[in-house]
C-alpha cells in the first residue's frame, strides 16, 4: 500500500515495515553476540608474543585472522541459539534472546550462518591454507559442542576451552611465528578458569531448574564446582608464572622482566572470583568490560608485556 509524505509526495514503503526491517537488522546484530568478539583477542598473542607487533603486514594478517573468527563465531552463536531456543526459553536471561523469544526466523538465522561461514573460511583460506584448516577445524569442534558435547559432564567446558587454544594457534599461524607451549597451556587453563565459574553461576542461579535448561548441568554441583575452580585458577596463575620464568622465554626475549607482569593475571583471577559472585547471571565478557578493575588490569597487564617485549624507551 502507497503511503503519502508531505514532503515528499507517494511513496511506497510501508513505515512499519521499515520499522520491522530495522527491529530484525538489530535482532539479528545482537543474536551475532559482537560483545562476545573480545574472546577472539587471543589471536593477536602470536602477534605480540612472536615479536611481530611492529609489522605492519603481521598486523594485518593478524586483524583478518581476528575478524574470520569472529564471523565464525558468530555463526556459531546462531546454530547454537537454534539449537537450544526451547531450553533457554527456561532461562531467566537467555529467554530474551531474539530465536529463543521468536522474532528471528530459523530461515533467517540460517541464512546468516551460511553467509558468515562463507566469509570467515573464506577469510581463513585466504590468509593461509593452514589458517583455513584450523579455522575449519574450529567450527567442527564448536559444531560438535553445540550438537553433544555440551551435554556431557567436564567436557563441555573443556571443549570451549580448546576452542580458545585453536584460536591462539591460527594467530600464531596467521603471522608465521611458532606458538608457545607454556603459553598454549596457559590459554586452555584460563578458558577453562572462565567455563567453570561460569557453569557455576548458572547451576547457582538456576537452582532446582538447572537441569531444564541442559540436564549437564544436574551433574554439577555448586561445591564439586567451587573445588574444580580453584584448582584451575590456581594452575592458570601458576602455569603463567613457569612461562615468564622459563629460560627459553627469557632467552627469547631477551630479558626475565616479563616476571614483574605475574601480579596482573594474580588480581585478576581473584578479582573475577569476587565479582562473579555479584553478579550470578553475568557472562565472562560482561564482567570483563563492565568491571574496571578487570578492564584496568587487562589494560595495565598488555602494556606492562609491550613495553618489557619490544622496549620502546630503550
Amino acid at each position: 500500500m502507497a503511503h503519502y509524505s508531505s514532503e515528499h509526495g507517494m511513496t511506497d514503503v510501508s513505515p512499519h515495515r521499515e520499522t520491522s526491517a530495522f527491529n530484525l537488522t538489530a535482532d539479528l546484530v545482537t543474536s551475532l553476540r559482537p560483545d562476545q568478539w573480545t574472546k577472539n583477542l587471543i589471536v593477536f598473542a602470536g602477534l605480540v608474543f612472536g615479536g611481530q607487533l611492529m609489522e605492519p603486514t603481521s598486523v594485518f594478517r593478524a586483524a583478518g585472522a581476528f575478524g574470520a573468527f569472529c564471523a565464525l563465531s558468530s555463526a556459531m552463536y546462531l546454530v547454537n541459539d537454534l539449537g537450544d531456543r526451547r531450553a533457554d526459553r527456561l532461562h531467566p536471561v537467555k529467554a530474551k534472546r531474539p530465536i529463543a523469544a521468536g522474532r528471528i526466523s530459523s530461515g533467517v538465522a540460517i541464512g546468516a550462518v551460511v553467509v558468515l561461514l562463507a566469509l570467515g573460511l573464506g577469510a581463513g583460506f585466504v590468509l593461509n591454507p593452514m589458517l583455513g584448516g584450523l579455522s575449519l577445524l574450529f567450527v567442527a569442534l564448536l559444531t560438535l559442542y553445540s550438537r553433544l558435547l555440551k551435554h556431557m559432564v567436564v567436557l563441555d567446558v573443556l571443549t570451549i576451552a580448546v576452542g580458545f587454544v585453536l584460536r591462539a594457534v591460527a594467530g600464531a599461524v596467521a603471522v608465521g611465528v611458532p606458538s608457545s607451549q607454556w603459553l598454549l597451556v596457559c590459554t586452555l587453563l584460563g578458558a577453562l578458569f572462565l567455563g567453570l565459574t561460569k557453569r557455576r553461576q548458572e547451576v547457582d542461579a538456576l537452582g532446582e531448574h538447572a537441569t531444564e535448561h541442559r540436564p549437564a548441568l544436574g551433574r554439577y554441583s555448586v561445591q564439586g564446582l567451587d573445588q574444580m575452580v580453584t584448582i584451575v585458577a590456581g594452575a592458570t596463575v601458576l602455569s603463567y608464572a613457569v612461562y615468564t620464568t622459563d629460560p627459553n622465554t627469557i632467552a627469547t626475549f631477551g630479558t626475565d622482566l616479563l616476571t614483574l607482569t605475574i601480579p596482573f593475571p594474580v588480581y585478576g583471577v581473584l578479582r573475577y572470583l569476587l565479582i562473579m559472585r555479584e553478579h550470578p547471571l553475568a557472562s565472562p565478557s560482561d564482567l570483563l568490560l563492565r568491571d574496571r578493575g578487570l578492564a584496568w588490569c587487562a589494560v595495565g597487564w598488555s602494556v606492562a608485556v609491550a613495553l618489557i617485549i619490544y622496549r620502546p624507551l630503550g
